[in-house]
């Protein structure tokens, strides 16, 4: 068994490749691998062209996020003890796998790591995805250090250093192959957003820890705010927030976040609707309603602890909206 792959998912990203693949081959020392969610682009005849050393994996359509990595990793299960997830819009630096493996070999408590997550079009300021590590606030909602809603901080060093977080970014994580597989990896319903941090939420249950080096960084193309993104993006994340709390909560819990969120949420709906927004209001909506369609066949994620005691969340905040929005609490210092 090779110790790691590097798996980049990849879906008529010809310009990503184009522009990424460069430092990835250049300062990576462990394979990669580029699984292909059925591009119409000319993806993979560039890659057949320029980069003919690097492993593909062709899968027949487009499965999303969730759905292409679990069947890419599928086929690569048992060759290899570590997975390192990279978006293809991400520029590393010298060394990185070789430090996120060494750190994961040293840590054998932990089931998924990120590195410092730094924006590419602007290298000192940190990324909307990720950055200096991800928390959930007490219901559910997903903040980091260096990034609270669309207030994004400056890097001035003050995280550098190695922490315990609440989940890991889907745009540079390191995964421990077996419990990954065990935990049947990514859940496909989510198709793409919130997959990763539901992962993480998951791999906590089942006593795992999930790590923070900030030592090592990559910068990352993405960060759009979900008020720059477009409608699909924010039902996607409506629905999968949700979902993700029904799975990894107690009934009587998910009950009491259910009332806040759905408050919240709904009166951000008439909020876009009032802003002419009404795209956005319709996304937040749908996504209320394909969450009651889907939930009956999510199931309750009740994990196989096997010796192994559950993690607790590490984030402390109770509602990171209203310490932003209605405190003004914009970094995670003043949190």
């Amino acid at each position: 068994m090779s110790i790691c792959a590097i798996v980049i998912l990849n879906y008529n990203g010809e310009e990503m490749l184009k522009t990424f693949l460069p430092s990835v081959c250049m300062h990576s020392a462990y394979d990669v691998w580029v699984v292909d969610n059925s591009s119409t682009d000319n993806s993979l005849d560039y890659l057949d062209k320029n980069y003919p050393r690097i492993k593909q994996i062709k899968l027949e359509e487009n499965f999303g996020f969730a759905g292409g990595y679990n069947k890419g990793l599928d086929l690569l299960k048992g060759q290899y003890s570590y997975y390192i997830l990279l978006n293809s819009d991400v520029e590393v630096t010298p060394a990185w796998d070789l430090d996120l493996i060494s750190w994961m070999e040293a840590n054998p408590e932990y089931a998924a790591l990120q590195p410092k997550i730094l924006s590419w079009k602007n290298k000192d300021t940190f990324d909307y995805a990720g950055a200096g590590g991800g928390f959930l606030d007490a219901y559910g909602y997903p903040y980091c250090r260096g990034r609270i809603w669309d207030t994004i901080e400056k890097d001035e060093g003050k995280y550098n250093d190695i922490i315990d977080v609440d989940w890991a970014s889907g745009a540079c994580m390191v995964l421990k192959a077996a419990p990954f597989h065990e935990l049947l990896g990514f859940d496909t319903s989510f198709f793409a957003h919130m997959e990763e941090i539901d992962l993480c939420w998951r791999f906590r249950k089942s006593g795992w820890k999930i790590g923070y080096n900030g030592n090592i960084k990559v910068f990352h193309l993405g960060g759009a705010t979900l008020d720059r993104a477009n409608p699909r993006k924010l039902y996607l994340n409506i629905r999968n927030s949700l979902s993700m709390v029904y799975k990894n909560e107690s009934r009587n819990r998910f009950a009491k976040i259910f009332v806040v969120k759905s408050l919240l949420e709904h009166l951000a709906a008439l909020s876009y609707l009032t802003q002419g927004k009404r795209e956005y209001s319709k996304a937040i909506k749908k996504g209320y309603s394909d969450f009651n369609l889907m939930k009956g066949s999510l199931g309750r994620f009740h994990p196989n602890l096997e010796g192994r005691k559950e993690v607790e969340r590490v984030g402390k905040v109770n509602l990171i909206f209203w310490n932003w929005k209605i405190l003004g609490k914009r970094t995670f210092d003043e949190l």
